[in-house]
């Protein structure tokens, strides 16, 4: 981890803070920098309970800087709030909504990333295994073939605990899709681990469903 400059004392920040209302343009360009500078600590620091969360901890810390910046731009130090305080929440916050947009693209990613293809070199992804509104009956029986040879490669490809975590991440068998978080709470294991199983999973599925489809 790289080493950060020394938090500014409480008569330095009070300074700054001071400066970047009331100075000069050069003035509030240089409080700006410090108040931005020394409180890069408190990025790393926050940005460290989320390490865990499968994240490179410098990107990590670059997005919980952007919430630092906002932090220093828009306190308020009418409200007697601690400027280390509200930055922490700015920080915080940044870095949830980077977690939750990751989440939501790698959702969208998994389910309609390409399994195979079906017996006219379409491709198929998960979502149409799973999901089929107002189907005709040629799209039925192609979907039953394709559920058919999905519950085969469940069983034959995928170890015990892969087979379960797809099962509950997609809601196959009838279990309600559940979040990753919620998975590994049920199983005991951390977030990140039930992505990397999940990922190893859906590739096996893809390369099994696509060795199935060229020996038919």
């Amino acid at each position: 981890m790289q080493t950060f400059p020394k938090p500014l004392s409480k008569e330095e920040e009070s300074l700054c803070i001071r400066a970047l209302r009331d100075g000069d343009a050069g003035g509030k360009s240089e409080a700006r920098r410090l108040l931005i500078e020394r409180n890069l600590r408190l990025v790393a620091h926050i940005a460290k309970k989320y390490g865990s969360a499968d994240e490179d901890m410098e990107d990590l810390i670059s997005i919980g800087t952007i919430g630092l910046i906002k932090a220093v731009e828009t306190f308020d130090p009418d409200k007697n709030c601690r400027l280390a305080a509200y930055a922490a929440r700015c920080i915080d916050n940044e870095l949830l909504m980077l977690l939750r947009s990751k989440k939501k693209t790698s959702r969208e990613v998994s389910l309609f990333e390409p399994i195979g293809t079906d017996r006219e070199g379409n491709e198929i992804n998960l979502l149409d295994v799973m999901v089929q509104e107002q189907p005709d009956v040629v799209e039925e029986m192609e979907k039953l073939r394709c559920l058919k040879l999905l519950r085969g490669i469940l069983e034959r490809a995928l170890t015990g605990r892969e087979r379960q975590v797809l099962c509950l991440r997609y809601g196959l068998g009838g279990e309600r899709e559940a979040t990753q978080k919620e998975i590994g709470e049920l199983l005991g294991i951390s977030r990140s681990y039930v992505s990397r199983i999940e990922k190893k999973a859906l590739a096996k599925l893809r390369e099994s469903f696509r060795e199935l489809e060229a020996k038919t």
